[in-house]
Formats: structure tokens, sequence, C-alpha cells
């Protein structure tokens, strides 16, 4: 759960997300932090191009990445808000759609993975929690 919201398009608002979701399904805050924060390279590599894919999908102006444009855009604070806000809100619907397909198969293959780790090494079932 933490990688697949971990690399959502939004910008400061991961942990937040992470925090609700957690406690709203009793997961371990702990580990889905841990989770959310190991994605943050992914969310780095794939923030552009889930903006540049809601512009194509919804048919919006491109995401200004030459100086020029940027400049032109800083000097107009409220279509400045106003496009971030259109390209996030695109983005995360992509993101949304591509999440949504995304954890089951992550949770599928996951949970086969250590399945066979715990199959192979004995000791893992064998030994008991620790207790502090």
């Amino acid at each position: 759960m933490g990688i697949v919201v971990g690399i959502n398009p939004s910008v400061g608002v991961t942990t937040l997300v992470v925090i609700l979701i957690a406690w709203a399904f009793g997961l371990n805050q702990i580990a889905s932090q841990i989770g959310a924060h190991v994605a943050t390279p992914l969310h780095l590599l794939l923030f552009v191009p889930f903006i540049q894919l809601g512009v194509y999908l919804f048919h919006t102006r491109r995401l200004p990445l030459t100086r020029r444009q940027i400049e032109h855009l800083s000097h107009h604070p409220y279509r400045l808000f106003q496009s971030i806000w259109q390209w996030e809100w695109h983005a995360l619907i992509v993101w949304g759609v591509i999440a949504a397909i995304a954890m089951p198969l992550l949770a599928i293959y996951l949970r086969r993975a250590l399945v066979l780790m715990m199959r192979r090494h004995k000791t893992l079932l064998r030994s008991r929690p620790a207790v502090h």
C-alpha cells in the first residue's frame, strides 16, 4: 500500500494520505511510512510522466518545461495556481487508475515471494516473534 501511494503525483500529501489509509485499514503505521518513503525515487521518476499523461488524455495545455515558460507563468500567480491544480488533478486521476491495477498485482506477487521465501527457510516458520 505504501509503495503505490508513495508514487502518487501530488506534492507534499503522501505522508498524510498514508497515515489516513493505514489508520482506516488498521495497518502498521511505521511499515506504511517506510514503504511510502522507499518509493520516493520512483515518485520523482514518475512525477512528470504522470502529469504528461494527464495532459495527453485530458487535452490540456502542456507542462512548461523551459525557463522562459516558467518565468512567464510566475508573473501570473492566479494562472499558475490554476494550471498547477489542473495538472495535478489530471495526474491524480491517471495515477488512481494505474494504482487500482498495480496495487492488487503487487500484493499478489509480494505474497507469493514471501511464501516461497518462508518455505525455503523453515526456521522462519518455527521462530517466535520478539517480545518487547
